[in-house]
Order: C-alpha cells, then structure tokens, then sequence
C-alpha cells in the first residue's frame, strides 16, 4: 500500500485548507524531531492511506472497530506483530491527543487490541564476557579510533549515534572525583556517565593533541564519523576478534548491559548504566534468565540424583 500522497497530506501547515484531521496530525507531529518526528509521519501516512481506501476519515467518526480491522489487516499484510505494535505507537498518539484537545468525543484506540508480543529476553546477539575482552583488545591494535569507539560502545552502553557524536569537550570535566562524559541521548535526553580509568586512557590516546573538535575520526581521512562508520568499524573489530556472527553497535550496547547484570550490577544500576526509562527494559537484556548453565533442571538433577 502506496503512503506517498497521505504520508505528506498532513504537511505543509496550512491551516485555512486543511482537514481536522490533518490539523490533529500536525498538532501530534509537532511534538517530535529528527528520526522519531520522520517515522511517526510515516506510519500516521499509512492510517490516512488505508482510511482513504475504505472511504473512511482518519479522525472524525473512526470507531474502535475501525482500529482494530486495521490492526489485523496490518498482520495480513505480512508484518511481524512487535512491527504492528510499532506501526500503532503513532496511531495511538494521535487519538489520545485529538482526544485530549476536544477534536473528538472518545478515544477510538485506547482499547484497541494489539498482538501480543513475548520478550522474556533480547534477541540482539550480544557478547559473553570473554568475547567482550577479546573485542576491547583487538579493538587497539586496529587504530585508536576503534579502540575508543570499542570502549564506548562495550563499556559504556552508548548507541551508535551517541558514540559518533562524543567531542573532545565532552569528558573534560571533573564531578565528585569522576571524570565524567556529557552526552545528550535518545528523545534529546542529557546524561552524565563516569569515565573508568581504562576508558579514559583510550579516550586520550584517541584525542592525542587535540584540544577540541569530534573525538573519534575516520582513521584515513581524519574526517569525523557517523552512524554508518559506527557500524563499519564495529564489523572490522568483529572480523578481526574472530567472533562467528554479526555484531552491531547494538550488541556492543547490549553486551555492556548483561556483562554488567552477570558481574553482579543491580538491576537498578543497569537501569542507569542503559539508561532506561523502565526498569523492564533492561529486564530484556538480562541473559542470566535464560542461561543453560544456569537452569534450574541441573540443580533439580542433582537433588534427586541422590536418592
């Protein structure tokens, strides 16, 4: 199903040629940027376009038998249901906050069933505690700037995007004896992480004599990296570690955070460490609950075993 023509029928602002509907799309959008502000526009494009084909508006008269034949004409489509709950995310937003501003009487989606989804643990393919150590050292010998990147990304939990933004001038400064890293995070959240002694030292062989500036640069070209070099060089250190699947910078991130649980880290600290807004979600990360060494059935054998 096409969204182009819906996807942008909520932009321009033109309020004097617009619809309630588009004026609520507006209002909801106008609460979001970047990557966020571009994927929720998206998925309200596709609620406008499959209201268009069933000769429906999408705002005023949608009832909640409209929401959820569309919640299961998603799933006929072929998408996952953790993709259907995503698609919804915007969906659901947009009703509350019509709601909210008086456009409309009820909320249609409130009580709209979505698909469950089971997330008893990540499914993000993660680094054991060995295979963590075995990634940091390589890391170093390829370039200080893969040694930095490793250690931001394995020991501090940053995601990739946070890792190619870190300047010179963020970890300058001392808190409470800390050395510590300002950073600004997913949703433009800010941060302040304390930086250990094995990171700091990689940090400063990656700065050299520099004063200011992107910390980590494209090691040929000397120009800063991004995203995509993130993930680039997080599969050069992978290749190079030898370790027999894909990695990510997010399962750098995801490493950092169930190594943290396994060494004995509080949920509560992992939380902070991840920083999560939920305690459930660092839950996800937890390997622990799942690990076969682990099992209660070896425990229960050796119970019984004596019997």
């Amino acid at each position: 199903m096409s969204t182009t023509t819906s996807s942008t029928a909520a932009l321009p602002f033109q309020p004097s040629s617009m619809s309630p509907a588009q004026l609520a799309a507006v209002s909801f959008l106008a609460r979001y940027s970047g990557a966020t502000h571009a994927l929720y526009r998206a998925h309200l494009g596709r609620w406008f376009a499959w209201c268009e084909t069933n000769a429906l508006d999408p705002l005023v008269g949608i009832q909640r038998a409209h929401v959820e034949l569309y919640i299961r004409d998603l799933g006929d489509a072929g998408l996952m249901d953790s993709s259907v709950n995503t698609m919804m995310h915007a969906v659901r937003g947009y009703f509350r906050f019509a709601h909210i501003d008086g456009t409309i009487p009820a909320d249609p989606a409130v009580y709209a069933r979505l698909p469950k989804v089971h997330r008893d643990e990540s499914r993000t393919q993660g680094l054991d505690r060995l295979e963590l150590i075995r990634f940091l050292q390589v890391a170093q010998t390829i370039s200080v700037h893969h040694g930095a990147l490793a250690y931001l990304l394995g020991i501090n939990a940053l995601r990739a995007s946070e890792a190619a933004a870190v300047r010179i001038e963020d970890y300058t400064d001392v808190l409470r004896g800390h050395r510590v890293l300002h950073l600004v995070g997913k949703g433009n959240k800010p941060a302040t992480m304390p930086l250990t002694v094995p990171v700091l030292r990689v940090l400063e062989a990656c700065r050299g004599e520099r004063t200011t500036g992107p910390l980590i640069l494209r090691p040929l070209s000397g120009r800063p990296i991004d995203r995509r070099d993130v993930y680039r060089m997080v599969q050069r250190i992978a290749r190079s570690a030898r370790i027999p699947r894909h990695i990510s910078p997010h399962s750098l991130r995801h490493a950092a955070i169930t190594n943290a649980l396994d060494a004995g880290v509080p949920l509560r600290d992992a939380q902070i460490l991840a920083r999560h807004a939920d305690p459930r979600t660092t839950e996800h990360y937890d390997r622990a609950r799942g690990n076969l060494d682990r099992h209660g059935v070896h425990f229960l054998t050796a119970y019984v075993a004596g019997v």
